[in-house]
């Protein structure tokens, strides 16, 4: 661990809005991850693993969501790692040796990362300067940018999530309410090039002023999006056909979607859903399971209600579940669904030892183990357009990891261990070594939960079965540096791939 820098408690804080807020506070939609209060009875400090848990699987043997033939490499395809939001990889990461570590500066902050199977990472930006969505073709040896392609401008809430297709084309829905494929090629000069290779408009499904927030394929290469208004949607466009419905009154959604063979899990700001739809191509609800809300958004949240991307998982074929954490009150509840019916398989308190009940990321989820980053307090620059006051109005961050294992049976659930790791970004689980990957933000002050413009930033490999950090490098210093809640990407050459305000991390083993 880097020595910590001697700074006076005056340091400003992280909160304080500037001329670029609008552009990161919707960026972070894209992710979170925080903490919270006491240790109540059943959990268990880091490092302790109750009586009758599960033992981790052995490398490479842990069930994941199943590959969706739409989509690009496993691992590397979505900002959650494959359609079904499981925040795993089947690569290994940087290997032993020296970490080091190198920032494409690209003006930009880069919540999504992703790699097809040509190794060439294909990067969604915004620009801080215009804030124009714009993709980048990086060169997989040294993460500099190859060439780029600026998209329509619009809401800001569009152009966070997008993914790899089967052909290497970035899938994305643009200002213009368009559903783009952007696929990459040499020129005849030997140039590299981005280009539009196919679009269908959206607009008949969403509405002039919304915008799609998330967006996955299904098993037969349609398109399911959903909006931020509450809209949820599904395009096909070989054929031109987009049909759509309208979650209740009152109920949005923040976050992205998930798909497996099952269906399509949404988690509005009210409810998890999950939808199918048949040759049709007309969605339709399956289920629906309200959740606690709490009475208002808090501290690190960007909505009122879950921060989750569902995530599907499960001890056989990797999709028997859904799993995604609420927002009550006091304590946050991990709660987890059968994908078939909706019945409740358990639900259990996490993020409870370090002071902050709130997750604004996806939970990682692995055969029957569930791991939930923290965000409480998480001092994101700016909110969203109609956030709403958060209760109470700030917050320290706390930082908070929690691990909770699943009876394969599906008849209930434990903490593992529960610690107050300050994750930064959205974990991501190595399935081929069994090791998390994160960056944490430390304070500058040893022993504080307070934020500032000079924290030093950390990538970190955590051991999954204690929740120790067993390998850490710093990355930089200061909020040039801030990953915001934003995902890391395992590349194939052993990189690992982290967005930040102003560009990309990568993070290689000597």
């Amino acid at each position: 661990m880097p020595a910590p820098l001697s700074v006076p408690n005056t340091l400003p804080r992280a909160r304080r809005r500037p001329p670029t807020a609008a552009l990161l506070s919707v960026l972070a939609l894209a992710a979170g991850t925080l903490a919270a209060g006491t240790l109540p009875a059943g959990a268990v400090p880091a490092g302790a693993v109750p009586a009758g848990a599960a033992p981790i699987a052995a490398a490479g043997s842990v069930p994941v969501p199943p590959h969706n033939p739409y989509a690009g490499p496993d691992g590397t395809a979505t900002m959650h790692g494959d359609t079904g939001s499981s925040d795993t990889t089947p690569l290994a990461g940087p290997g032993a040796g020296a970490l080091s570590s190198k920032r494409t500066a690209l003006a930009s902050a880069c919540p999504t990362v992703l790699v097809g199977s040509d190794g060439l990472p294909v990067v969604l930006c915004t620009p801080i300067f215009g804030q124009v969505p714009t993709v980048h073709l990086l060169d997989p040896a040294t993460g500099a940018s190859l060439t780029s392609l600026e998209l329509t401008k619009g809401s800001l809430l569009g152009g966070v999530y997008a993914y790899l297709d089967h052909e290497d084309r970035l899938v994305v829905v643009d200002g213009s309410r368009s559903l783009l494929r952007v696929g990459h090629r040499r020129d005849a000069s030997g140039a590299w090039r981005l280009s539009v290779d196919r679009r269908l408009s959206l607009a008949e499904a969403v509405p002039d002023g919304d915008a799609v927030t998330g967006l996955s394929p299904d098993w037969r290469g349609r398109v399911w999006f959903a909006t931020g208004a509450g809209t949820v949607g599904l395009a096909d466009d070989r054929t031109g056909q987009v049909s759509s419905l309208r979650l209740p009154a009152g109920e949005r959604v923040a976050n992205s979607i998930s798909t497996a063979p099952e269906g399509t899990a949404v988690t509005s700001t009210h409810a998890t859903y999950l939808l199918t739809a048949g040759d049709d191509g007309v969605p339709r609800t399956v289920w629906r399971q309200a959740y606690d809300r709490g009475r208002a958004r808090k501290p690190g949240l960007l909505s009122w209600g879950s921060g989750s991307t569902p995530t599907f998982l499960g001890p056989s074929s990797g999709t028997e579940w859904v799993a995604i954490v609420d927002n009550a009150d006091t304590t946050v509840r991990l709660k987890v669904y059968r994908t078939a019916d909706g019945t409740e398989v358990c639900s259990s308190p996490v993020l409870v030892a370090s002071g902050g009940p709130g997750s604004e990321n996806s939970p990682v989820g692995a055969g029957t183990s569930v791991y939930v980053a923290g965000t409480y307090g998480y001092p994101y620059p700016a909110l969203p357009d109609g956030a709403g006051p958060s209760e109470p109005s700030s917050a320290d961050f706390a930082g908070g990891l929690t691990r909770v294992d699943i009876r394969p049976d599906g008849s209930g659930c434990a903490i593992v261990w529960d610690n107050a790791l300050r994750s930064a970004a959205v974990p991501k689980l190595s399935t081929a070594t069994n090791t998390l990957h994160t960056v944490v933000r430390d304070p500058v002050i040893p022993g504080t939960k307070g934020t500032s413009l000079l924290d030093p930033y950390r990538y970190v490999q955590v051991d999954p079965a204690t929740g120790r950090v067993v390998r850490s490098h710093q990355v930089g210093i200061g909020s040039l540096y801030d990953t915001l809640q934003m995902a890391g990407t395992v590349a194939p050459d052993g990189s690992y791939l982290q967005g930040t305000v102003t560009g990309v991390l990568r993070i290689t083993a000597d």
